[in-house]
């Protein structure tokens, strides 16, 4: 009987390690760049506190979507980068110019 009990305590813990949204693959380039650099711990759904999550975000630079000439990604990736007037998110200062050119296109792209 032990050895049963400790097979349904590994399968009950296999599947709850399964649908633990901490552990989700990302699935696609964007996604596995906002996932090594962190960005998923404030901006996952539910996002923390007051911050937008990747979703509302998408929705956001939805409007760009098939009209992004290279000025319009440069102010939106100066916005992501280096904040606003009032904003400095510490995160997002840290960024690469590369990364963040790559966050935007792929929240323009939808985010997916």
């Amino acid at each position: 009987m032990r050895g049963h009990a400790c097979s349904r305590a590994l399968l009950a813990l296999a599947a709850w390690a399964a649908a633990c949204t901490c552990g989700a693959q990302p699935s696609s380039a964007g996604a596995q760049l906002a996932a090594d650099r962190g960005c998923y711990n404030c901006h996952a759904d539910p996002p923390r506190r007051n911050v937008p999550s990747f979703r509302e975000l998408a929705g956001r630079y939805a409007a760009w979507r098939g009209q992004l000439d290279a000025a319009a990604e440069q102010h939106l990736v100066d916005r992501l980068h280096h904040g606003s007037l009032l904003s400095h998110i510490a995160a997002h200062e840290r960024l690469q110019e590369d990364e963040a050119r790559a966050l935007v296109r792929w929240l323009v792209e939808g985010g997916r």
